[in-house]
């Protein structure tokens, strides 16, 4: 196994390689380091303390908006986080790409998928690209659109996991799809 966070799902039919949002802290310690912020007790308190200081504040407006907003950007910013990505071939159709956003216990509250089919996908590479000094390894699908245009599909754009990781679905990909040569 490439990374403790990386997996290789084979199910009848197609393959998913799944990369999630933590990694193992790089000290030797052996530590997670998650990406994602796990649920935290105290936001369960906002509605309580709303609900003591509505006594004293419900004549204040602006007191009483701003801890609605605050409530409201904490449960957003808790539900948006990125739990994991995959990408998923489906051989002699095409390529999946998914970003699933949710909550660590509850990965899949909004999924964006993005299908590929065989006949449109020119090619599936590993670039590189420049981030301020540091040079990035990303995995992009070449789709060829009904214009006539080019268009590059990231593949695990929100994670940018490491080129180990690229590298075998790389492999994985390329051996699953048929040539097109």
């Amino acid at each position: 196994m490439v990374s403790p966070e990386f997996a290789v799902l084979k199910h009848p039919g197609f393959t998913e390689y799944r990369v999630e949002n933590w990694h193992l802290a790089r000290d030797g310690t052996g530590r997670i380091v998650k990406g994602v912020s796990k649920s935290v007790w105290q936001y369960s308190l906002l509605p309580l303390l709303a609900s003591l200081l509505w006594p004293s504040v419900h004549d204040y407006f602006l007191a009483l908006s701003g801890l609605i907003l605050i409530s409201a950007f904490l449960t957003y910013f808790k539900c948006t986080q990125v739990v994991f990505e995959s990408v998923i071939v489906i051989p002699y159709h095409g390529i999946q790409l998914e970003t699933h956003r949710g909550l660590p216990w509850f990965p899949s509250i909004t999924v964006e998928r993005r299908f590929i089919p065989i006949a449109s996908l020119q090619d599936f590479v590993i670039h590189e690209g420049l981030s301020g000094w540091n040079v990035r390894y990303y995995l992009a699908a070449v789709r060829l659109s009904r214009s006539g245009n080019y268009q590059l599909h990231v593949a695990y754009e929100n994670i940018l996991p490491h080129f180990a990781i690229l590298l075998e679905v790389y492999r994985g990909v390329q051996a699953a799809l048929p040539s097109s040569g």
